[in-house]
């Protein structure tokens, strides 16, 4: 296949054929054993089949399970092909692997599945026959052109489920918004739950259930990949900050090209990710070893998340920082 010839500001992930070799021997592959030790898998990558792989798990391990499973449509996934199913073949084809991937979730863990319009009622039901749903959560997708004979498909779904609804890990401070204030309010002439700034007027706010601050990478985003369903390291992040404590571990059998595990080792927590696709295990790696030297993620500036529009503010948030970063150095040599 010709290799595709990108734009200058294309910031696309581009892997060589070198680096293919060197990140190729990083993945964890199936062997013969009967089952991998925890110190095997941990901040690992591995290439295989769910089915065999998910019996070598260790059980009760991960404090968070992200699961992007393929929708119920037809998609082609670098030659492996998902076709599209009846109602109840797809909810049979859920019911084949969810209850073997909740083994591995911890007692009080959390999990997040993703899913679209047309197969979100089979998501819950599964995760209902499973876990404790606690929210379903919808965000603006905001992509494409548009349909001609239909509304346009702006919205994903998701299902948010507990092992135990008395115990489990959820930060909420550490999911806030950052929202500008459209119509201020004052009392005695002071702002009322907003700041004043230079950049205009902001409340930290609780998060709802929809999330209208996502962007889909593109073409000039460090994190995009060509994977034909990546999902946003800002969506998954609010996930692991929300449900998995710093040092926890975070696990993704449908891992793709990394999202989940790219988040997690940038918020400094532990993962562990499955992959079928050898190019896409390919692709995470690379995105694993970028997260090394930089480790910001989109829209998530100063430890709450921001609305979008608002990149050019976040950049002088972080300028203000590094300078910040820069005086306290300093102050180690006077």
């Amino acid at each position: 296949m010709a290799e595709k010839i990108r734009a200058g500001r294309n910031r696309t992930l581009i892997v060589t054929d070198a680096e293919k070799v060197i990140l190729s021997n990083k993945l964890v592959r199936l062997k013969n054993c009967a089952s991998f030790e925890l110190k095997d898998i941990l901040d690992k990558t591995i290439l295989g089949d769910l089915f065999e792989v998910i019996e070598k798990m260790p059980k009760q391990i991960a404090d968070l399970i992200v699961i992007d499973p393929p929708y119920n449509l037809s998609k082609d996934f670098n030659g492996y092909k998902f076709n599209s199913l009846s109602g109840d073949k797809y909810l049979e084809y859920l019911r084949s692997w969810f209850p073997k991937i909740i083994s591995v979730l911890k007692p009080n863990g959390s999990l997040y599945v993703c899913g679209d319009w047309k197969c979100t009622s089979a998501l819950q039901k599964v995760v209902e026959e499973n876990l404790t749903v606690m929210n379903r959560i919808t965000w603006q997708r905001e992509k494409g052109r548009g349909a001609e004979s239909n509304w346009k498909n702006a919205m994903e779904d998701v299902w948010f489920g507990v092992k135990n609804p008395k115990d489990y890990f959820f930060d909420v401070d550490s999911v806030k918004m950052k929202r500008k204030v459209i119509a201020p309010y004052k009392i005695d002439g002071k702002p009322k739950d907003w700041s004043e700034t230079e950049d205009g007027n902001f409340r930290i706010t609780y998060p709802s259930n929809f999330w209208d601050d996502i962007s889909i990478p593109y073409w000039s985003m460090p994190e995009n990949t060509d994977h034909p369903t990546q999902k946003p390291e800002k969506l998954i992040a609010k996930f692991i900050l929300a449900s998995c404590p710093k040092g926890g571990v975070v696990f993704d059998p449908f891992l793709g090209s990394g999202t989940t595990s790219v988040a997690a080792k940038k918020l400094g927590r532990h993962f562990i990710g499955i992959e079928l696709n050898e190019e896409y295990a390919v692709w995470a790696e690379k995105r694993l070893m970028n997260a090394e030297v930089e480790s910001s993620i989109q829209g998530y500036v100063d430890g709450v998340f921001w609305e979008r529009n608002t990149l050019n503010i976040q950049k002088k948030s972080v300028q203000k920082n590094n300078c910040k970063v820069s005086e306290e150095i300093n102050k180690l040599f006077e």
